[in-house]
């Protein structure tokens, strides 16, 4: 049955207590809910800290398992998991990024990868979990290779954005980086046959872009399709044969398809595109939105449409919105109001 035909709610599961402070990413652990692997969630706070989440496999509720504390010395602003779940990536306004390996069942800082000017903005790992991206207010984003001996080196620094990096984000099956900046822009990143990284595309205002900050954003499962939110209190969907060009070098471009607009009447901060394709948003007014592609009877190209309103989802604003790996519908959220919380998109009978 198709999603859009079908009756959804938002259930909440629990409310996640413990940050001091307001909760700025979420990332779920790679294998949370598939096999044997229980749901694991790590979070990260203006209280310097990052905190992962386990559920109890037998009571089915979610309790603070470990508190990775006393490396960064401000803000954590951004989490990410390794393809493989070994290591978790965290990004501090302390302009540093740390890398955290579960060792004996105790989470241990085994790096610190040091460079940038400032504030270390957002953190992500390419599909293989041999490269690193970070980026940061410094307008600079960095890539980082992954070296034997839990050593990191820095294979590039990208310029070519002109203000604050808000979030960098790897391509799911291809080593294609994007950025998306207070400059507006989201760019394109590819590396060329000197091992030489370049921008390739800029999405930009002049291409049906943005006309304010861009917060982040999310890829649909194969790839082929992301979607951004922004200041200016739109999503977009852009579009690309990149998974189909037989090179698969990357450079096809991407192709702006629809902006949604007039769901959130205040700044989108976060997107995130599940595996069977709804489109969670988050936003300054409190609310999450969920969305879903629609044909609609068109001929070429596609639209999105409104699947669930979630309105005073938290006290304040949400920060992050992000779907669980696993087959049950979980999203979690983060806020300014320094609280997780764990929903289940349930159908309706």
């Amino acid at each position: 049955m198709d999603l859009i035909d079908c009756n959804f709610e938002l259930k909440e599961i629990q409310k996640l207590e413990g940050h001091a402070d307001r909760v700025w990413s979420l990332a779920w652990h790679p294998a949370s809910g598939t096999g044997e692997y229980p749901p694991l969630l790590a979070s990260c706070s203006g209280d310097k800290t990052v905190r992962i989440w386990s559920q109890n496999p037998t009571f089915r509720s979610w309790d603070c398992k470990a508190v990775l504390e006393e490396t960064h010395t401000r803000t954590v602003r951004s989490c990410n998991w390794s393809p493989d779940g070994t290591y978790l990536a965290t990004a501090s306004f302390d302009a540093t990024t740390a890398i955290w390996k579960s060792i004996g069942g105790d989470f241990e800082c085994i790096s610190t990868l040091e460079g940038h000017e400032n504030e270390v903005k957002s953190v992500s790992w390419n599909t293989s979990g041999t490269l690193l991206a970070t980026c940061s207010r410094d307008k600079t984003v960095w890539i980082w290779e992954v070296m034997p001996g839990n050593e990191f080196e820095c294979a590039s620094v990208l310029q070519g954005h002109t203000q604050d990096v808000k979030m960098v984000k790897w391509h799911p099956t291809i080593d294609i980086l994007f950025s998306c900046s207070y400059d507006n822009t989201i760019k394109v990143w590819a590396e060329d046959e000197d091992g030489d990284w370049h921008c390739v595309q800029t999405l930009s205002e002049s291409n049906n872009g943005h006309t304010s900050t861009v917060w982040a954003l999310s890829f649909n499962a194969d790839g082929d399709k992301l979607v951004s939110c922004s200041d200016d209190l739109t999503l977009k969907i852009w579009e690309s044969d990149i998974g189909r060009t037989a090179s698969g070098d990357g450079h096809a471009p991407w192709n702006h398809v629809c902006t949604l607009s007039g769901y959130h009447d205040r700044t989108i901060f976060s997107v995130h595109w599940s595996r069977e394709g709804i489109i969670a948003s988050g936003a300054a007014d409190d609310a999450i939105r969920l969305f879903v592609e629609s044909k609609d009877g068109l001929v070429n190209g596609s639209s999105c449409r409104l699947l669930l309103k979630g309105e005073k989802a938290h006290d304040m604003d949400i920060n992050s919105v992000q779907w669980g790996p696993g087959e049950n519908r979980l999203l979690a959220s983060a806020s300014d109001d320094g609280t997780v919380k764990i929903w289940e998109l349930a159908t309706l009978t």
